[in-house]
């Protein structure tokens, strides 16, 4: 009877430990991809930071001139370019814009 007890507990034995050594390869698996899953996620963050700051490059305002000039070739109205225009249902607004235009010297 107690040989039976005997092997009875050398299998339990046997049993807990490729259990733990289960397990404990599991564990180190397990650490090792988070590792993995932290460092990705540093590098995203700071993939976010240099794309903030490119975004915030272009959108600064010598650099959104900067373009208009040289891609779509615009440039900067002068005064004598600017015309003022009012409604024509309004007449006491055109008889304004009318005299503002003239003291400008600008024809409306």
């Amino acid at each position: 009877m107690s040989s039976r007890l005997n092997v009875l507990l050398l299998v339990a034995l046997v049993a807990s430990a490729v259990y733990l050594v289960q397990t404990s390869y599991r564990s180190r698996q397990l650490f090792v991809q988070l590792e993995r899953e932290r460092a990705q996620a540093r590098q995203l963050e700071l993939d976010a930071e240099k794309l903030t700051l490119v975004r915030r490059e272009l959108a600064a305002n010598g650099r959104v001139r900067q373009e208009a000039v040289t891609r779509l070739g615009m440039r900067s109205a002068g005064a004598g370019v600017v015309v003022e225009v009012a409604d024509p249902l309004d007449g006491a607004a055109s008889a304004s814009a009318a005299a503002s235009a003239s003291a400008l010297g600008v024809r409306p």
